[in-house]
């Protein structure tokens, strides 16, 4: 086997279940967890009209590309969602199965390890982009997102003989665990650092339609190339899933779109590894992306929620105040995550994801997510509701 896969740690929920493994729980409370960011809401029917509606043809082998149509309808949104003048379907738009294999399948395609191969990621992140990195055999670089600076890296910080040896950037913004935006002149700065130092910027950005200003989504990577008249989009490219946008998990649809250089090669390496999605899904998917009515009502029944769970927990519990994905990053009395986490399980059956779980010790040893727990409000508005009330009583127990 692949020695490199002696590198992998061990998934943060393999851990979470490892460290709940021997915690006896209450009789009489029902299980909330508030761990997996697995959308609860209803899926959006016109997808699944569209997926019964062409069933038949899982008869029919699909194209890597997709379709002419799902690339047009994925190249509309991303026009109008993100002021773009121009996107183009055919050569600066591909379909994938969701973000997570397409990060993944990404990194093993576009790291060149004749020279030094380091991935700058996040730090905590979404454990993809580390796992990605050590099985293509390059070397994760953690950039530190903690509170003084938004919850985002600090790019000044990074000394020019380190990027010089990076070859991919991974952004995620609205962040996972953290919710923090990157704005528009941070990916400016970004893309800059990109030109200097020749390195490719992945911009992470399956949780840009969840957002709780709606008079101010999220901006984008390409949105920050457009504005800088670079219609080529060179050296950059997003990932968006339709996951978190449409409540559609296990559709597995999404794209990446940007640099066509970039983008014909990534195609290249698909049509070998065989990840084409099936076309009653690209139907269903269609459909998705030219409806934003769903999106909308999803986005309020988010804010919803992060409203009711911030009135409960804000008086007990320090936290960055919510810009957009579905996640809280809370931080825990007494700063010991793992303990926390098993007596908020022994005690309210309630489960967090421990913060140190997300994270690597960083240039001073020290881990960022050590001392917080993520929070996934995902379930209904009454659930997550009453989780948030367990939590708060716990709080105030130990206080």
């Amino acid at each position: 086997m692949n020695p490199d896969l002696d590198a992998l740690q061990p998934y943060p929920f393999e851990k979470l279940a490892a460290l709940k493994a021997d915690v006896t729980t209450p009789e009489g409370l029902v299980h909330l967890p508030l761990t997996i960011g697995e959308p609860r809401h209803a899926p959006y029917a016109g997808a699944l009209e569209a997926l019964t509606a062409h069933i038949g043809d899982m008869a029919r082998y699909p194209a890597t590309p997709g379709t002419p149509e799902l690339r047009g309808a994925i190249a509309d949104w991303a026009k109008r969602r993100f002021a773009l003048e121009d996107l183009d379907a055919g050569t600066q738009v591909l379909p994938v199965n969701g973000t997570r294999e397409a990060i993944f399948a990404f990194v093993q395609a576009a790291l060149d390890r004749r020279r030094p191969a380091r991935v700058a990621v996040p730090n905590p992140f979404y454990q993809i982009y580390e796992g990605a990195t050590l099985l293509a055999g390059g070397t994760p670089l953690y950039l530190d997102c903690r509170a003084e600076h938004g919850f985002r890296p600090d790019l000044d910080a990074v000394p020019a003989e380190t990027w010089r040896d990076v070859q991919i950037v991974f952004t995620c913004s609205p962040g996972n665990p953290t919710g923090a935006v990157t704005p528009l002149d941070e990916l400016k700065q970004l893309i800059a650092l990109a030109d200097e130092h020749d390195f490719i910027v992945a911009a992470d950005e399956c949780y840009s339609e969840l957002y709780l200003d709606e008079a101010a989504p999220p901006p984008g990577l390409l949105q920050a190339c457009a504005e800088l008249g670079r219609h080529d989009y060179r050296r950059c490219l997003v990932f968006h899933s339709l996951s978190k946008r449409s409540n559609l998990p296990g559709l597995r649809s999404g794209f990446v779109a940007g640099d066509a250089e970039l983008l014909a090669a990534f195609r290249r390496y698909r049509t070998y590894h065989g990840c084409a999605m099936s076309l009653p899904l690209q139907h269903a998917s269609i459909a998705a992306w030219n409806d934003e009515a769903h999106v909308l009502a999803n986005r309020g029944a988010y804010r919803e929620k992060f409203a009711a769970v911030t009135e409960i927990l804000a008086p007990v519990m320090d936290f960055p105040a919510p810009e957009a994905s579905f996640y809280l990053w809370p931080a825990v009395p007494g700063g010991d995550d793992e303990a926390f986490t098993r007596s908020l399980f022994a005690e309210q059956h309630v489960s967090v994801l421990p913060g140190s779980y997300m994270g690597r010790p960083g240039a001073d040893g020290v881990n960022p997510g050590a001392g917080r727990i993520r929070l996934a409000l995902v379930d209904e508005l009454d659930a997550t509701v009453e989780a948030a009330r367990r939590l708060r009583r716990h709080v105030e127990r130990h206080a």
